[in-house]
């Protein structure tokens, strides 16, 4: 299941996604996921989820990709999705037993909140793949740039960002190289109720925060040696541009917002 988790992960293109200036791509992320939630209808839904499939066939990325992005993640959509389906009250009643019951407005609710879920990750995990971690450091850092003002420390929280989500991918290899380590010695984490599958996974905690602990440690004397002294006057190796393409993007998503404004109406 770990080695299925593929967020933080880059995959090297040359497609127009991966071209584009990580700050566009970036902000252009957070804009979409922030527009999702004018959706009210189908036709809302279906005009976000076409806009997705036209990005991910331009990023030229395996669509099984995101679905590997969607899979770690689908218990908690279905119990989410589940939530909504039970308790949601309204409209024709087409079941009820005791405090569950199952509505027109849960029916479409749970439709919607699934929907918001795999959009959110679909572009979430376009990003990350479309990306590079050190672009994307480099965008996190720009964008946070104004706080500087009030003193706000946009270089070290950017690299502790682009760190994080750097090491996602290497936290769950690590985590599959242990519990495979495990299973050899004759675990089975398949077995069990509930509560002994959570015991099977405690003993993976212990060895995961060493591993972690002594990477960071490394990272941390590795910076020390190269003379790393914080982003005050340090200057730019990576240039970031910003090119026609990015323009393109803003025009489109300003289409896309008149666009969803007219379907949800």
């Amino acid at each position: 299941m770990m080695d299925k988790l593929i967020f933080g992960r880059y995959i090297p293109g040359d497609s127009v996604i991966h071209r584009m200036d990580p700050r566009a791509k970036l902000l252009a992320s957070f804009y979409f996921i922030g527009i999702i939630f004018l959706c009210n209808n189908f036709a809302s839904y279906f005009l976000m989820f076409a806009f997705t499939l036209v990005a991910i066939l331009l990023s030229r990325v395996s669509m099984r990709f995101f679905i590997r992005g969607v899979k770690p993640l689908l218990w908690l959509i279905l119990f989410t999705v589940m939530l909504q389906l039970f308790f949601t009250r309204g409209g024709e009643v087409y079941w009820q037993w005791g405090v569950l019951s199952i509505t027109e407005f849960g029916v479409l609710n749970a439709i919607f909140i699934f929907s918001r879920f795999v959009l959110i990750i679909f572009m979430s995990t376009l990003l990350t793949l479309s990306t590079p971690p050190l672009s994307l450091s480099d965008a996190i850092e720009y964008l946070l740039r104004p706080l500087k003002a009030i003193r706000f420390p946009a270089h070290e929280v950017s690299l502790m960002l682009s760190i994080a989500l750097r090491f996602v991918p290497t936290l769950m290899d690590e985590t599959e190289k242990i519990m495979n380590a495990q299973r050899a010695r004759g675990v089975d984490f398949g077995e069990g109720n509930l509560m002994d599958k959570m015991r099977a996974i405690v003993p993976l905690l212990i060895p995961l925060f060493v591993s972690s602990f002594n990477r960071a440690e490394e990272l941390a004397i590795a910076m020390e040696a190269r003379g790393y002294q914080g982003g005050e006057g340090r200057t730019k190796y990576r240039v970031l541009q910003w090119r026609w393409p990015d323009t393109v993007c803003v025009i489109v998503f300003a289409l896309l917002t008149v666009a969803l404004l007219y379907v949800r109406q």
